[in-house]
Formats: C-alpha cells, sequence, structure tokens
C-alpha cells in the first residue's frame, strides 16, 4: 500500500470549549427510506416502496436534517460492517485499513479522528458496536483504543438486546448456558440495547460537558434480528406493507437480472409483515434516544457549538430486489443516512447531492473543526467548504468509488449514474433518475456510451490510486 500513516508529534493541550464538540450517531444496516428527512427528497414511489403511507416518524433525526444539512448520495466505501467502519474512522479505503471484510483487525499503524482530537485535548470516548478488533464477541472494552479514551461501554461484535451493568463491568444480560445470546428477554426502557447505551452516552456527555469531547455512539439496531421493547415491538402492527416494486418484478421474472445478484445471500421470496413492523419499531426507538442526547445539548447550551452527525455503517435492502441486509452496489444497500447540525457554521436547511463516501468523513470534519496540521495521509476529500457555504442546494458532479468486500464487484457512483464493473457479468450501467427501481441495464446503448467511458475511466483512475487488490488479478468484465 502507499498510504503512509503518520504518528502525532505536537503534545496534548486543551483549546478550551472554543474547539466545537463533536456527537456521532452510527446505527447498523439503516434503511434511507425510514427517515423521514430522507422521504422529503425523494418522490412519492420510491418514499413509500413498501406501500403509500407506511413510515416511520423520525421527527429527532428529521430535525437535525432541517438545522443542518442532509446528503442524499453518502456511500459506504464498501456496504459491510468492518470496511466500512474502518473507512469511516481513518479515511483510508478499507484495503489500506487491514479491515477489508468482517471480522479483520484494523491495522495497529492507523491514526484515527479521535486520536486526533485526544491529542489536541478531547475527551473522547466510544460506546456500542466497533467490529475493528477482530473476532472478539462481544468484546467489550478492547485493549487497543484508537484514540478513544473512554471505551468502557465499547464491544467489538453482535447486535444484542439487552445490557447490564454488573461489578465486572458491563454484560450481554440475556444469556443460554452462560453465554450471551440475542433474546430480547424481559429487555425495557432501561436494559434494552439502544436505551442503555443513550443512557451510558448521557451520563459521559454529563461528565464532559465543561471541556471539548467527542463522543461517538454505535448502536447495534436497526440490524437484525427485527426485535423491540415495547411499546415499539406493537407500535407498527397496523400497517400492512406491501412488496416493493422491485420485488414483484423479479419474482415476475421481468428483470434481466445482474451477475452479481445471484452471489449474494439474503435472498427473500415472501415480505415478512412482523420483521417489517419491528423495524421500523426499532427505527422509531432510535429517534426517540436521539430525541435525548439533543435535549441534553439544549438543556446545558451546548447546541450551537457542538457538530452532531446521524448516520449509518451501510444500507438494507428490506425486501428491495428479492434481498434482505447489505452487500450489493444497489442504492438502497450501498447508500447510507449522513445528516449534520453545526449551528455555529452549517446554514440550516442545506442540501448536498454531491456523491461522497465513508472515507470523507474524517477530513471533511477536520476541515468543520479547522484542524489542518498533524494530520495521517488519507484517501477522502475535504467537503467542509461545501458544508459550509452559503448555497442551499448543492449538486457537484463527483464520481466516487466503492468495492466489494472480495473483490466481486467495484462501482463508481455520482449523482445521478452508477457503473457496476463485475468478475461475473457484464457492465451494468444505472441511469438513476430515469429507473430509480435500478432495474434496466443502459450499458451498450449509444446514448449511454459518453456515461459510460466517463465512468469508466474514473473508477480505473481510482481503483489505481487506491490499490484496489482485483485490479490486480485482472478479473474484472469491462466489457
Amino acid at each position: 500500500m502507499r498510504v503512509l500513516c503518520f504518528i502525532l508529534l505536537f503534545p496534548a493541550f486543551s483549546f478550551g470549549l472554543s474547539q466545537p464538540n463533536v456527537i456521532i450517531i452510527q446505527t447498523d444496516e439503516h434503511n434511507l427510506r425510514t427517515l423521514g428527512c430522507y422521504r422529503e427528497q425523494m418522490s412519492e414511489a420510491q418514499a413509500f416502496v413498501w406501500g403509500k403511507g407506511n413510515k416511520v416518524d423520525t421527527p429527532n433525526i428529521d430535525s437535525l436534517a432541517r438545522d443542518g444539512l442532509i446528503c442524499t448520495n453518502y456511500f459506504a466505501s464498501s456496504p459491510v460492517c468492518t470496511p466500512s467502519r474502518a473507512s469511516w474512522v481513518s479515511g483510508l479505503y478499507p484495503q489500506a485499513t487491514g479491515s477489508a471484510s468482517n471480522n479483520l483487525p484494523l491495522k495497529d499503524s492507523i491514526v484515527t479522528f479521535a486520536e486526533v482530537l485526544r491529542q489536541r485535548g478531547y475527551a473522547t470516548s466510544y460506546l456500542g458496536k466497533w467490529h475493528l478488533d477482530g473476532d472478539a464477541k462481544p468484546g467489550w472494552a478492547p485493549s487497543r483504543k484508537f484514540g478513544f479514551s473512554d471505551n468502557r461501554f465499547m464491544f467489538n461484535r453482535g447486535h444484542w438486546k439487552k445490557f447490564e451493568m454488573t461489578e465486572e463491568g458491563p454484560k450481554v444480560a440475556t444469556k443460554k448456558d452462560g453465554n450471551p445470546i440475542y433474546d430480547l428477554g424481559d429487555a425495557d426502557e432501561k436494559s434494552f440495547a439502544t436505551d442503555w447505551l443513550v443512557d451510558r452516552s448521557l451520563e459521559i456527555l454529563e461528565r464532559d460537558k465543561g471541556k471539548p469531547f467527542c463522543m461517538m455512539l454505535a448502536l447495534p439496531d436497526p440490524h437484525g434480528p427485527n426485535t423491540v421493547r415495547a411499546p415499539y415491538d406493537t407500535m407498527y402492527d397496523h400497517l400492512t406493507f406491501q412488496q416493493p416494486v422491485t420485488m414483484r418484478k423479479v419474482l415476475a421474472a421481468l428483470q434481466n437480472r445482474p451477475g452479481w445478484v445471484s452471489g449474494s445471500s439474503n435472498a427473500v421470496k415472501k415480505l415478512s409483515q412482523a420483521t417489517l413492523a419491528k423495524y421500523f419499531g426499532m427505527v422509531r426507538c432510535i429517534d426517540d434516544n436521539v430525541g435525548k442526547i439533543l435535549r441534553f445539548l439544549e438543556e446545558n447550551e451546548l447546541t450551537d457549538d457542538t457538530i452532531v452527525i446521524f448516520t449509518s455503517d451501510h444500507g438494507d435492502m428490506m425486501c428491495e430486489h428479492c434481498r434482505m441486509n447489505k452487500g450489493l452496489p444497489y442504492k438502497t444497500s450501498v447508500g447510507i443516512p449522513f445528516v449534520l447540525r453545526y449551528p455555529a457554521k452549517v446554514p440550516a436547511g442545506k442540501v448536498i447531492h454531491t456523491a461522497y463516501t465513508t472515507v470523507d468523513f474524517f477530513p471533511t470534519l477536520m476541515g468543520l473543526m479547522g484542524i489542518e496540521e498533524g494530520l495521517p495521509a488519507m484517501h477522502g476529500l475535504n467537503a467542509s467548504i461545501a458544508y459550509t457555504n452559503k448555497k442551499k442546494e448543492i449538486a457537484k458532479d463527483r464520481i466516487v468509488y466503492v468495492r466489494h468486500t472480495a473483490g466481486a464487484w467495484v462501482a463508481a457512483f455520482d449523482r445521478r449514474y452508477k457503473l457496476v464493473i463485475s468478475t461475473s457479468d457484464k457492465p451494468w450501467l444505472f441511469d438513476l433518475e430515469k429507473d430509480p427501481d435500478e432495474l434496466v441495464n443502459f450499458y451498450g446503448r449509444d446514448e449511454y456510451k459518453g456515461e459510460f467511458t466517463r465512468l469508466e475511466k474514473e473508477l480505473k483512475r481510482q481503483m489505481v490510486k487506491y490499490d484496489e487488490p482485483v485490479l490486480v488479478e485482472k478479473k474484472l468484465r469491462f466489457q
């Protein structure tokens, strides 16, 4: 790899409260359409793919978008937990981090945004799912902290539903034969994973509110298993969910399906009413808990000087194209929510359509905070100027590169087009304006030759620049 990670040599010191605080709330496997602020950016057909009026109200997350900005084309560098999270904390593509696929540990040499802030006097903390310390499960408080000074409530892997505090520290509260399991048990508003982690985060915020702080809260929901505590477990039982149009057309064999779909897991042929209802319930529980954090900031007069980000590691297909979960280059799998509020610098109501990936987060955060020196080498773009200028809507063309964990495909995205190059099929060129359902391959059409060439050229350039392993193997089919 040609990426160098620099050791930070400047001494630790505090800049006082003039330095903005940072709160990052990251969910796991989150479908964009379950958030009101994203539905507002879509046509009715796209906003309500599971039936007209079937929605989750998310007023707290929506308020972040209303008072700050929303990115409509933010993508995971790779639509799987570990590689995407590795890019998030490092600003590097997964192949440079040591964590190119799930359960591979982050390289010791990686300098994270938390380490940069820690050395600048910030109180840094991490709560929730980490997934960058190898196979440990749950793996509480990994010894390698990567700049997060307080990682007592960090666990490496799993989508646990109930936690408890013991004399030995935090534990999963549901067990079988002494081993932690994913059962909900009798979890309530004090022990359910989302609530419990947010309560711990509020304790940390109370402790650190008198100094610059950076807290990352990584919630294990709405990733499966699709179970949630009362009253959220029955809150959406009254809804009748419909099959997404892409599911109906696939089942009716009306789609010439890409080869890279058949190699994916988590195929479904029937929509489960209970699964979707519980997923909606998990999202609503998340939103209510986001509200607790926002109220804390308001009550402590920290709103204006705190950068709050709501995001996820990757999307969830939720029956679209007859698939659940993630791992595919469809937008609902690789696309993630990204909402940011920073009243001191970011105009309210900003909508950004330019394409970004998780490698862009670290450099952009540093740009927002005015930190220019002592940074490691990164692949990502500092987009802070776009975030802070006076324009309410930004649609600058930019092509980003996304990869499959095992090299089965690579993709180039901009705000309208997507090119997928794979080892198993001809190229697939999507026009998301004309075909938002991603059912049609525009590759080979005369009127799209220019778009194909433009995307292909840039994709190849970025793969070379970022040492894409599959390019060396020469197994990709570019025609």
